[in-house]
């Protein structure tokens, strides 16, 4: 019981700073470096939610070019079986 106690605890103070570099801008006095305290996390927060390429992505772009170097491939075949035809 006692290691759950201490461990919630810890969870609780280690979650604490987390919170505390959020809230630090409302605490600001000055208004132009409150807003640019805001802008710097909202900057932070866009790139934390920016997703990342997705292989998806990477797999598709790499099938289009595989096509792509296929069509030449097979055209280049056709010309050289037909010629005149």
């Amino acid at each position: 019981m006692i290691r759950f106690v201490s461990v919630i605890i810890g969870l609780i103070i280690g979650a604490a700073p987390a919170v505390a570099e959020v809230e630090q801008c409302r605490f600001i006095q000055a208004k132009p470096e409150r807003e640019a305290c805001y802008q710097r996390q909202a900057i932070a927060l866009a790139a934390k939610r920016k997703p990342e390429p997705t292989a998806d992505t990477r797999t598709l772009e790499t099938l289009q070019q595989m096509r792509r170097d296929d069509d030449d491939e097979v055209y280049k075949s056709l010309r050289s079986i037909c010629r005149g035809c």
